[in-house]
Order: structure tokens, then C-alpha cells, then sequence
């Protein structure tokens, strides 16, 4: 009998063969036409109908032009509170992470009760492979924005605070559906120089590359910063785009690929 051989004993002509060269990373685009939306926990769905429903409205309205769309949901309060007192708590972030992922969770339940009727769907991570199918089934799939990372969280250096939260989630699947871009629906024109709600001197930035966000180092920013670092190294997903969902049409416009509210783009 021949000896078995591990693939460290293949060398660099049979690993080509494979097509799995040393530094080749070419993933597929798995659904690059989908819209993937946060919808802002604290933004909008704290706010409860007078600022929810008008933003589903447009969503749907855009789902039955043939537009893919996949919904992620904020926290929002709740899940502030949740991480002020396990932080006090002194819980690990892992911790954090798992009790934080209930509110979302319980947003996206009920924002697809509040869609069902337009074929909303909610859609957990073991059924994230059914996607293509739900959206050729004309259904609007709603998942908790918040990512499976769990237990398995690390911690940022100098906050318990799970550094990937729903933001990150929101991201990391439009990375994996291969779109160009992630929208997020909040309750402001986008990016601004500071919090807009504290300082009426704050200044909108309508475009602006993740590298100079990054080096501008703000106090006060609309998005997670995880996000802005993944957005620099991302393969499919060149831009984030944040929009008020709280103006008429706002919503509409990003769906259908205009350039409303910010753009945050890779060099």
C-alpha cells in the first residue's frame, strides 16, 4: 500500500493543480445585486411606528420592483442596558456579546411581524443558505444584524464592550453576498464632524475614504469603527452608505443606488 501523503507533502506544483495557490484569494460574489439594511436599533425602531413604519413602507415598496433586499436590525437601548450592567458585572465580552444578541434579535421578530404580510421573513444564522431561495420566492428576509461571534468575541483593548455588533454583522454579510456596497438606515444625513444632536456646529461630510476617517480619529461617530477598519481591507464591499430614514425618500434613493446621505468608500 502507498503511504498517505498530507498536503504539506504535495509541494507548490500539486497545491497549483488544486488551484489553492500560496496568497490566492478570489471568493465568489455568492448574491452581489442584494441590498443589505441595517435598520438602527436606537435610531428607529426605539422610536417605535411614527419612525419605523414609513422606512418598511419604502423597503417593501422597493422589494415588490424586484429589488433584493435583506434587513438586519439594531439594539438599540435595550441593548445599551444590557452592556452597561454586565460591564458592571464585570462579565468577560463574550458574555456581552451573547446577552447583547437578544434584543436584535427580538427587533428583527418583530419587524417581520410587521411584514409578514408582504412576505417578510425571519431568517436565523443556520438559515442564512436558504437566502436565494426566500428572494426568488419574492419574500423579504429579516435577520438580527447582530454577528454569531458569541462567547468567541474578543475584546477590544479598552472596553468590555463587544467590538463587533450589529454594524459589523450588517457588513460582514454583505461582504459574504459579495455586494458593493452595506446601507445603514439611521436618524441622521449620514456622517458628520461631530454629534450633530449635541453640537449644531457639526458639519455633514457627504463622501469621505475609510482611511481618512480613520486618521481623522473623530470623538463621535454614527457607525462602529470595527467597521470602517474592515471596510479598508473588505474584497467585495467598497462602500458604506448611511442615510436618514426618518426623510421621506431617503430610503428609496439608497435602494435603488443613489448616492443620498454618506458615502464612505475604499481607496
Amino acid at each position: 500500500m502507498s503511504e498517505r501523503k498530507s498536503l504539506n507533502d504535495l509541494g507548490p506544483a500539486k497545491i497549483s493543480e488544486t488551484g489553492i495557490a500560496p496568497g490566492d484569494y478570489n471568493p465568489i460574489a455568492v448574491m452581489p445585486e442584494m441590498r443589505v439594511c441595517k435598520l438602527g436599533g436606537q435610531s428607529l425602531l426605539d422610536r417605535g411606528r411614527k419612525a419605523l413604519f414609513p422606512v418598511l413602507d419604502e423597503v417593501i415598496a422597493a422589494r415588490k420592483e424586484g429589488i433584493p433586499v435583506l434587513l438586519g436590525t439594531g439594539g438599540g437601548t435595550r441593548a445599551r442596558h444590557i452592556y452597561s450592567v454586565a460591564s458592571e458585572l464585570e462579565l468577560p465580552t463574550g458574555v456581552l456579546a451573547k446577552l447583547g444578541s437578544y434584543v436584535p434579535m427580538q427587533n428583527a421578530r418583530m419587524v417581520q411581524m410587521l411584514t409578514a404580510k408582504h412576505g417578510g421573513i425571519y431568517i436565523m444564522d443556520d438559515d442564512f443558505e436558504k437566502l436565494p431561495l426566500y428572494v426568488q420566492m419574492g419574500c423579504l428576509p429579516i435577520m438580527t444584524g447582530m454577528p454569531p461571534f458569541g462567547y468567541w468575541e474578543k475584546r477590544d483593548e479598552n472596553s468590555r464592550i463587544p467590538p463587533n455588533r450589529t454594524d459589523a454583522g450588517v457588513f460582514l454579510s454583505a461582504e459574504f453576498l459579495g455586494c458593493k456596497r452595506a446601507i445603514y438606515i439611521k436618524d441622521e444625513d449620514g456622517l458628520f464632524t461631530d454629534d450633530p444632536k449635541k453640537n449644531p456646529k457639526a458639519t455633514h461630510i457627504p463622501r469621505i475614504s475609510a482611511q481618512e476617517l480613520i486618521d481623522r480619529d473623530l470623538n463621535d461617530l454614527i457607525i462602529e469603527r470595527v467597521v470602517i477598519e474592515y471596510l479598508s481591507r473588505s474584497k467585495w464591499v467598497k462602500e458604506l452608505q448611511i442615510v436618514n430614514g426618518l426623510k421621506p425618500g431617503e430610503v428609496t434613493k439608497a435602494l435603488h443606488g443613489e448616492d443620498a446621505g454618506t458615502i464612505i468608500y475604499s481607496e
